[in-house]
């Protein structure tokens, strides 16, 4: 048995009673209710493309369940528009709102994410997705294509974006600013931005919901605390020569032994030994 109908006489007995004109609560007619059907996510669209309208005039939006928080994701024309954890928001009307407000086009919901999101969500990495960054300066969009070059488990200083983002003589507010004013927090990394000691920075995200990405990371809170608490901001590895921050991948790997800790860049430099040239300690 389907379900769509537990009545005697089935979906024409159904429509029967209905046109007998007794209606329900709701005022659709009487036995109708086992004929309704479940609306289509993208009727909107549905409705648009039927009537015509160009896809490129809107855009459409998922909800897509990430590992740690669900997202409302936005896109249009192959590139993510928007994006944000659906907790910030008071529902799916609020999030289109707030998107056609900033970007000044209608997002409507969409069955099917924009390709490569869900995987980007779940793997930490979204060098495959493209991002329209709208009306935003091109040094703000610089700063935060600087912040998608964090990797995953990794952390780096706010101080770190300036020359990543050739805006060298820009302060940490200004660049906490441009983080801040990014429209697709978590799946670009802002959680992975923290102050010299590794301790999260305001970068637009409950610090609650930073510490849960952290972890699913696996950054280890534990030991950078260990770190900030000796005055240890880089680590350099005795038989390399090289220093690097201590979240790099290349850092992680050095032997207890071997492991020797600055308190600062110059302080490594002086010692003979050189940046490491995958995590580019901000004195590179």
């Amino acid at each position: 048995m389907s379900g769509l109908y537990e009545r005697p006489g089935g979906p024409a007995g159904a429509a029967r009673a209905g046109m007998d004109g007794i209606a329900s609560a709701d005022g659709a007619p009487l036995g109708f209710d086992g004929l309704r059907a479940p609306m289509p996510v993208d009727l909107g669209i549905r409705i648009l493309r039927r009537a015509g309208v160009a896809e490129s005039a809107y855009d459409r939006y998922s909800v897509v369940a990430g590992p740690v928080v669900a997202l409302f994701v936005a896109h249009g024309r192959g590139a993510v528009t928007g994006a944000g954890p659906v907790d910030g928001y008071a529902g799916p009307e609020d999030f289109e709102e707030r998107h056609l407000l900033r970007t000044g086009r209608a997002a409507l919901p969409a069955g099917r994410p924009l390709p490569g999101v869900v995987g980007a969500l779940r793997t930490g990495r979204d060098r495959n997705l493209r991002y329209d960054y709208g009306s935003l300066p091109e040094s703000r969009s610089r700063v935060l294509e600087a912040v998608r070059g964090i990797p995953r488990g990794q952390l780096r200083p706010v101080d770190w974006l300036g020359p990543e983002a050739g805006m060298p003589d820009a302060t940490a507010a200004e660049l906490l600013e441009a983080v801040r004013s990014g429209p697709a927090p978590v799946l670009i990394p802002v959680h992975r931005l923290g102050d010299e000691d590794g301790r999260p920075v305001d970068c637009g995200l409950p610090v609650a919901l930073t510490e849960r990405l952290r972890a699913y990371e696996g950054i280890d809170e534990e030991r950078l605390g260990r770190f900030a608490a000796a005055g240890t901001h880089y680590l350099g590895s005795g038989t390399t020569r090289i220093f690097c921050y201590p979240t790099c991948a290349h850092a992680r790997r050095i032997t207890d032994r071997h492991r020797v800790p600055f308190g600062s860049a110059a302080a490594a430099r002086h010692a003979g030994y050189r940046p490491c040239l995958s995590c580019r300690p901000v004195a590179a």
